[in-house]
């Protein structure tokens, strides 16, 4: 089994593979504070949950955009599994060229995005990542990443919306019936949810003019339930992209590899 895991400023996302087939999955609060041991209980404590044991595990894939945990991270694959996790780093060990100014700085978790999404779905191709970030990542008909856009996420820009603003309050991310909120709630609603719808279908207008073509649109991440539904420009939905492309990445990485095959 091929063990995959997410490391990002929010969430922890973690997934098993039994060749081609996600067996199970989790999606956790990231905690930079923790040890190697506290890691490695938990991670071993989800997989008894379902049956797997360590000693199944027989390759693993990370993607970490955290960097003061990466150590803790190898420390405890070492010692829990025994193994050295597959790092994901650009234009390292990722078949994806990167036709940008400074390959080096475009983070890991864009990489899986983009190339989970080009094999997946074929180039060219749109990515958008609703998370912490609101990204939006390139992929031309040659198969290149070349670049993108990023936003503050959703989250994020209430969190500063409210800490900043002492008549505002937190509410309830849903769908509000009408563009025109009529309460302070309905306002706040409205200019989140199709504020950043508007904000995704525009950035993609403008990346298909330079594209060329007609690139596919895929959304990904945490909150893509927000968006999904009032965004005109959304032609996929995946949630489990980024745990299918670290799976992808292994693959290319070790081709013939027994954890993957089907």
């Amino acid at each position: 089994m091929l063990l995959v895991a997410d490391v990002g400023n929010t969430n922890t996302k973690i997934g098993v593979f039994d060749g081609r087939r996600l067996l199970v999955s989790w999606r956790l609060t990231s905690r930079r504070e923790q040890t190697a041991d506290e890691y490695g209980i938990f991670i071993e404590t989800l997989l008894r949950t379902r049956g797997i044991h360590a000693s199944d595990i027989h390759g693993i894939a990370l993607s970490n955009v955290v960097p003061p945990v990466q150590q803790t991270l190898e420390r405890m694959f070492e010692e829990y599994f025994g193994q050295s996790p597959l790092n994901v780093e650009p234009g390292v060990n990722v078949p994806l060229p990167l036709a940008v100014d400074n390959p080096r700085e475009v983070g890991p978790d864009r990489v899986v995005d983009s190339y989970a999404a080009a094999m997946i779905y074929g180039a060219p191709l749109i990515v958008i990542d609703l998370g912490t970030a609101t990204t939006f990542h390139c992929v031309n008909d040659r198969g290149e990443f070349v670049g993108g856009a990023i936003a503050p996420g959703i989250i994020t820009s209430v969190d500063s919306l409210i800490t900043r603003a002492a008549r505002l309050f937190r509410v309830e991310l849903v769908r509000p019936k009408t563009a025109i909120g009529r309460n302070t709630v309905t306002n706040i609603q409205s200019g989140v949810i199709y504020g950043y719808a508007g904000l995704i279908d525009g950035l993609v207008d403008r990346m298909r003019a330079e594209m060329g073509g007609s690139p596919k649109v895929i959304a990904t991440g945490g909150l893509v339930g927000l968006i999904t539904d009032v965004a005109r420009s959304i032609q996929h939905v995946d949630e489990h992209l980024r745990l299918q492309g670290l799976r992808l990445i292994y693959e290319a990485a070790y081709p013939g590899d027994h954890v993957t095959s089907p």
